[in-house]
């Protein structure tokens, strides 16, 4: 699933690629992944690009005033082509949800694989009509996010670490992978609570959210979106490598598994040596 370095590093690729362009045509391959109907997609058509940004994992196409706006969700990714396919999408007969094309003959598709479905489009005026971006908490790559204001958030809350970093209510962008490898920077049990952290252990956390970010979005930036999956991998220290020695300190990296994803972690760096229970409801074995 992009986060937020990924889907940072798309966003300033098509902020440069597409400053000055027109929009000359949309299609769509999938209707259910429009989730907006007024306006219609064809409204985009003539209006030039003003800019690209991101909200949370939510990417923002600002043509004139008018926002195409899309969340690729856990399977969902842009393919570029400098040179758009000529062939007119033709529903339900390809991954390709949706297809944009630009004045210069350039084009990106939306696609995504698997059976369960979460990539959405939007077209708005107004980016807080989109229900996903009205709900995102701060924004850690913010001025705003502070120490202080990452205290008041965790402050009182009895929810375990590892589910308060993905919870996009809280902290916006942060998902599966990034929240691993932020509680193993930080050196922090991901079922650790949440307001049991004091002062010192607060300031770890925020440093380490920062670095990690930071770190990842450097790696990403300037890639093309074909490459920007692999760069995710190349940058992981615990994420999706179980049964690998630990970075860090050399242990083996062990996994949680739930019912629809799993975290990973170094019981050296982050539980005092002791492995997590792989089961639902996991506790720290005794």
């Amino acid at each position: 699933m992009p986060e937020l370095p990924e889907v940072q590093a798309l966003s300033d690729f098509l902020d440069t690629r597409l400053d000055g362009l027109a929009i000359t045509g949309v299609e769509l391959g999938s209707v259910a992944v429009l989730k907006t109907y007024d306006p219609a997609p064809d409204a985009l058509v003539g209006l030039m690009v003003a800019g690209v940004g991101r909200h949370g994992k939510f990417v923002d196409i600002d043509c004139d005033g008018l926002h195409l706006i899309f969340h690729l969700a856990r399977a969902g990714w842009l393919r570029w082509s400098e040179t758009a396919p000529k062939a007119r999408l033709r529903p339900g007969r390809s991954p390709i949800a949706l297809r944009v094309r630009f004045s210069d003959d350039s084009g990106f598709d939306l696609t995504e694989a698997g059976t369960k479905k979460g990539l959405a489009v939007y077209l708005v005026e107004d980016p807080a009509a989109v229900p996903g971006i009205a709900s995102l908490g701060p924004d850690p790559l913010s001025p705003d996010f502070t120490v202080e204001a990452l205290a008041g958030i965790l402050a009182d809350r009895k929810k375990q670490l590892k589910g308060l970093l993905r919870d996009q209510s809280v902290i916006a962008g942060v998902g599966n992978a990034y929240s691993d490898e932020i509680l193993h920077a930080a050196k922090m049990s991901p079922f650790a609570l949440a307001g049991s952290l004091d002062e010192q252990a607060v300031a770890r956390l925020h440093e380490a959210i920062l670095r990690t970010l930071h770190r990842a979005v450097a790696a990403a930036s300037g890639k093309p979106a074909a490459e920007l999956k692999d760069a995710k991998r190349a940058g992981m220290a615990v994420h999706d490598r179980a049964g690998q020695p630990c970075p860090v300190c050399g242990d083996t990296v062990r996994e949680v598994s739930f019912a629809d994803s799993s975290l990973q972690y170094c019981p050296t760096c982050q539980t005092g040596g002791r492995p997590l229970a792989d089961r639902r409801m996991s506790r720290l074995l005794k």
